[in-house]
């Protein structure tokens, strides 16, 4: 990397933290960082807008961004509730799991642009700037990091913390080893809002297994739904799942998601490929620096727990650092360790999930069992 040495140059910014993100996780780490007290920078690109595709947001998030002091925001900020979830799973019938029942009550359907600058703006609102960029190159002195941006920004910073998703590439520069366990892909899909009917959508994310993977759907405010086909990377270019009119078909030869996209006559203009594999960062920390959310621990979207994750890695690394600060030594090994033990409980469940399902024996669902 292309520096001033360790004393940085004339243009160079000092803050306690950088934060390399701006997503969930890292706008919580910053949040709960500058309410400590510490000078924090979030460096994160600017999001077109579309690109975040929405999701639920399962009711256990609740006590979460009530602790963050978010929560009333959150509810009033436009998002519509989710019930439950529906799953077509091992066998062709609906299985339900309601929320209503449960301690913390509904979930939300996100927008997520809007779920995102709300937790940005929170965390500017305590006193995190913010730098419209992209980290690219990181190099470590013996007490504090030295970041530059893509546009020739530079930074210093006693630490770092990764929250650029499952790239986790300041992670990987800080010397983890980022462990893939699959390669996972969502085909996805935004309709809407529809152009037939008026009723009101089913207010739960459902998930439909097939021969060669499985689909996920929920409806999202302002009427639109998310469609997305879940398989592995290997496995679409045979598939034809990138043709908008072939991945329509597909939809229709469904039972479930087929009668929720039934007020839609056309496929979406266009799909985006997204990264849905499990991941691990190993370790997720280590002197100076902290790996958060899906940079650190990154979960197939059928656990449900990403958003959850992103805040609780959020918020726990946070805390690490402070502890660090203030002399504690082995918080952040500690945290690490945490990560690692949280992502080795999802493995198993994820394992007990895909063996549910038994109906085939392909590609797909034997790399599973």
């Amino acid at each position: 990397m292309s520096g001033n040495g360790p004393d940085g140059g004339a243009g160079t910014r000092r803050y306690d933290v950088l934060v390399a993100g701006g997503g969930p996780a890292g706008c919580v780490a910053a949040l709960v960082l500058v309410r400590a007290g510490a000078r924090v920078v979030i460096v994160t690109p600017v999001v077109p807008p579309g690109r975040r595709v929405g999701e639920s947001l399962a009711p256990t998030a609740r006590p979460l961004l009530e602790r963050l002091g978010v929560l009333d925001r959150v509810a009033a900020d436009g998002h519509t509730p989710c019930h439950g979830n529906l799953s077509a799973w091992g066998e062709d019938a609906l299985s339900a799991t309601g929320f209503r029942s449960g301690p913390y009550g509904d979930g939300w359907h996100l927008d997520r642009a809007r779920f995102d600058a709300a937790l940005l703006e929170a965390a500017r609102a305590g006193g995190a700037r913010r730098y419209a960029g992209r980290v690219r190159g990181v190099q470590r002195w013996p007490d504090r990091w030295q970041v530059t941006t893509g546009d020739g920004g530079m930074f210093q910073a006693g630490y770092l913390v990764d929250a650029t998703g499952r790239a986790a590439r300041p992670a990987r520069r800080a010397g983890a080893a980022v462990v893939r366990c699959d390669h996972l892909v969502a085909v996805a899909g935004l309709l809407g809002p529809p152009s037939t009917g008026a009723a009101e959508p089913e207010r739960a994310s459902l998930v439909e297994s097939t021969p060669w993977g499985w689909w996920y759907t929920a409806p999202l405010p302002g009427g639109e739904r998310i469609v997305m086909a879940m398989t592995d990377a290997d496995l679409v270019t045979g598939l034809r799942l990138l043709d908008p009119d072939v991945w329509w078909a597909r939809v229709r030869l469904t039972g479930h998601v087929r009668d929720r996209t039934a007020r839609w006559t056309e496929p979406p203009r266009r799909l985006r490929v997204l990264a849905a594999g499990s991941a691990c960062a190993r370790p997720a920390a280590g002197p100076g620096w902290a790996a958060v959310g899906d940079a650190a621990t990154a979960t197939d979207p059928l656990a449900a727990r990403g958003i959850v994750t992103a805040l609780a890695t959020g918020s726990a690394a946070a805390r690490a650092i402070l502890a660090d600060r203030a002399g504690e030594t082995g918080a952040l090994d500690a945290y690490a360790r945490r990560i690692a033990a949280v992502h080795a409980e999802y493995l198993n469940a994820r394992v007990a999930q895909y063996r549910r399902e038994q109906r085939w024996d392909t590609p797909f669902w034997r790399r599973r069992h």
